[in-house]
């Protein structure tokens, strides 16, 4: 069964930085490509970014592309997200999950975890 601590998230005012983290267990998370997406009270799940297994291949959304970094440990079992230059539209719950690339899509699979606010104010 997995099991996954997502930490990291909080209030922020604009322009600010917060890092997230996935650490997951009951898995082998190497086996994965793995990724954030996030949902807003009212909106629809948006796709934040993508990391292949090795880390040698990332995906970002248009809307945090140049400002959020991807990247993951595989001997932790740890994905993170660095978030820079956040702003107000940024405040969601983000998860972390499986993702796939097919055809230069990108889709991701059900949360692992129960997520993580991030509240950016203006």
């Amino acid at each position: 069964q997995v099991q996954v601590v997502e930490s990291g998230g909080g209030l922020v005012q604009a322009g600010g930085s917060l890092r997230l983290s996935c650490t997951a267990s009951g898995v082998n998370f190497d086996d994965y490509s793995m990724g954030w997406f996030r949902q807003a009270p009212g909106k629809e799940r948006e796709g934040v970014s993508c990391i292949s297994v090795s880390g040698g291949t990332t995906y970002y959304a248009n809307s945090v592309k140049g400002r959020f970094t991807i990247s993951r440990d595989n001997a932790k079992n740890t994905l993170y997200l660095q978030m820079n230059s956040l702003k107000p539209e940024d405040t969601a719950m983000y998860y972390c999950a499986p993702c796939i690339e097919y055809a230069n899509e990108y889709g991701w699979g059900p949360g692992w975890g129960h997520g993580t606010q991030v509240t950016v104010s203006s």
